[in-house]
């Protein structure tokens, strides 16, 4: 019995201690550091560790992250130079780089930020044109940085970038731009169109050039063939003519065997058309002497 009141006191005791410890020592997390006040002044900032508070003495005056933080802010009425109302969001990346400054520099630092955004962004789109806003993200985005992360230096943040998220003109903005840009559209496909249409054209042409080129080579190179082989054909002739008029001058032929031949080339250009031959006289003899043979051997056939 006396062993479970002991047991009892003990568990107690070490509830109470444990309450104590939790409420004395604090273990500060990666990526945070605490602000922590003695007598309501600033003490110290506790970064990543254990640390331990005095009771009544000490407190902890603001946990701070610094961790990137990312805020993306409601759209914001803003007029162009030339008097167009549109609405605009942006986002801002800042990071907190003095906990001690941004604990004691402003109050509600991230009301600050937003309503110091919407007054740098109303003062550089006031000196731009439509145009020119929807046309200038990037150098709207850079001076919006530069402005920001100086007004905000002495609070301890760091302005890393700035975003125009949405840029959102008028309904009649919108339907003028709509009806422009499917004109550009339209323009560009006319123009497209047009310039497929002149190169097929010009394709075509130069098809038809290079066709009419490759007929006309292709009968010339016919007529050539066909020349060069009349050619061969002529001097094949001719040189076996030349040939036979030289194997008859090597064969010696008599005088009786020219006078013959040449009988013979009378009666082929005579070929039963001709009315009348002249014969010369030396060839006159040869033709009697033949006829006579021919007589004299139909004599002894009877």
């Amino acid at each position: 019995m006396e062993f479970i009141i002991y047991a009892v006191i003990l568990l107690v005791l070490l509830f109470i201690l444990g309450g104590i410890l939790a409420y004395i020592v604090r273990i500060v997390p990666q990526a945070e550091a605490y602000v922590v006040e003695r007598l309501g002044a600033y003490h110290a900032t506790w970064t990543t560790g254990l640390h331990v508070v005095i009771p009544i003495i000490d407190r902890i005056a603001n946990k701070v992250t610094l961790k990137e933080i990312v805020k993306d802010f409601a759209p914001q009425p803003v007029i162009t130079k030339d008097n167009v109302t549109m609405q605009i969001d942006t986002v801002v990346y800042f990071a907190i780089t003095d906990p001690k400054m941004y604990t004691y520099g402003v109050v509600g630092p991230i009301t600050a930020i937003e309503n110091l955004t919407a007054t740098t962004l109303r003062n550089i789109i006031g000196e731009l044109e439509l145009d020119e806003t929807l046309t200038s993200r990037d150098v709207i985005n850079t001076k919006m940085r530069a402005i920001l992360d100086e007004a905000t230096d002495p609070w301890g943040i760091k302005v890393t970038r700035v975003e125009v998220k949405n840029i959102i003109p008028p309904r009649d903005i919108q339907e003028a731009m709509e009806k422009q840009m499917r004109a550009e559209r339209e323009r560009r496909e006319s123009i497209l169109r047009a310039e497929g249409e002149k190169r097929s054209a010009i394709l075509s042409a130069e098809g038809e050039k290079e066709s009419m080129l490759l007929r006309a080579t292709a009968r010339k190179e016919a007529m050539i063939a066909e020349a060069e082989g009349e050619a061969q054909a002529i001097e094949r002739k001719y040189q076996a003519e030349a040939r036979g008029i030289q194997m008859i001058k090597d064969a010696n032929p008599s005088k009786e065997y020219l006078s013959m031949k040449t009988l013979e080339s009378y009666e082929r250009m005579a070929d039963g058309k001709a009315t009348k031959i002249v014969v010369p006289t030396e060839l006159q003899s040869v033709a009697t002497i033949l006829t006579a043979a021919k007589e004299f051997v139909t004599d002894n056939k009877e």
